[in-house]
């Protein structure tokens, strides 16, 4: 698993190529990323499913009710394919904006 932080911003990439090791390793190194907005690099992955993509639901969900962003980057799944409690985006630019985005709709309150 790699962590490479931007600012307030941990980007996760990983060099195994399956999904459920993946999510284990990050639920093990979570709290070194917990206090960070988080972007899921999934571009490695060749095959992803919607399904794959849930699998991060819970995580997604904790991550956010403490008040930080947590966004996957994928261009396997797209956005209709997953609830919308999930944020997923194609490019790790959109992923960017969009935790640029709420961390100002933090700030104001919104």
């Amino acid at each position: 698993m790699i962590f490479d932080k931007e600012g307030t911003t941990t980007i996760v990439d990983q060099e195994k190529k399956v999904i459920t090791t993946f999510l284990k390793n990050l639920e093990d190194r979570y709290s070194e990323v917990e206090n960070d907005n988080l972007i899921v690099n999934l571009f490695s992955f060749e095959k992803l499913s919607a399904g794959d993509v849930l699998e991060f639901l819970e995580i997604s969900n904790r991550h956010k009710d403490s008040g930080k962003s947590f966004v996957i980057v994928t261009d396997k799944v797209s956005y209709d394919e997953v609830p919308e409690e999930i944020m997923v985006v194609p490019t790790l630019q959109e992923a960017k904006d969009i935790v640029e985005m709420e961390e100002i709709e933090r700030d104001l309150g919104l």
